[in-house]
């Protein structure tokens, strides 16, 4: 791994379709290694991508990956330069982006979570029709699987304008979906879709 450059978030060189997708959490071992944090439980990105861009601030590097590993539930890797663990450790809070365009194909039925974010919802009202909920806004995880966090809307037949729903104190509701096939009937990324059985009023 070697670093390659040094720039800010406006400089052209950087591409455009840059994805947030871990931070250095802290040191590996005593000989200069870190962990990545990755922000899913999904590492694909990480370690299918040929080169990371590492922000702090301002200031954003762009590093040419040689080794990443995964090592439980983060990745590990070595900097160039980097050799004991105090050097290690200046590094830590940096985040990692990674290119879109770098990302690994999935195999069938699998979603890296930033594909999700920005995809409409629909569920069963309560006669059993399709309409849209809102808006998956986040995706986290539990552990278990993933949840998606859904920004609602009042239920509309789909293809129809939207309306936030609002809570008691004027705030837009959210609702939280497990991300499982017992809820979810199928996901079209191109029409930025999620079909579910969650009904309405959750």
């Amino acid at each position: 791994m070697s670093a390659a450059s040094t720039g800010s978030g406006s400089d052209p060189a950087l591409p455009a379709d840059l994805v947030e997708v871990g931070h250095v959490a802290e040191a590996f071992g005593v000989r200069g290694g870190l962990k990545i944090q990755p922000y899913s439980a999904q590492s694909e990105a990480l370690l299918g991508s040929r080169a990371w861009w590492l922000r702090k601030g301002a200031e954003v590097r762009r590093i040419e990956v040689v080794d990443a590993k995964r090592h439980g539930a983060v990745v590990t890797v070595a900097f160039p330069g980097v050799s004991d663990r105090d050097q290690a450790l200046a590094w830590k809070g940096w985040t990692v982006l990674v290119p879109r365009s770098q990302f690994p194909r999935l195999a069938e039925g699998e979603f890296y979570w930033v594909d999700l974010i920005g995809c409409e919802l629909t569920g069963k009202d309560a006669s059993d029709r399709e309409v849209v909920l809102g808006t998956v806004s986040e995706v986290s995880d539990n552990g278990v699987h993933a949840i998606l966090h859904v920004a609602c809307v009042e239920p509309v037949a789909p293809g129809l304008p939207t309306q936030p729903l609002l809570d008691a104190r004027g705030r837009q509701r959210e609702t939280l979906v497990p991300f499982v096939d017992a809820y979810i009937r199928g996901v079209d990324l191109d029409a930025k879709r999620i079909d579910s059985d969650w009904p309405e009023g959750f």
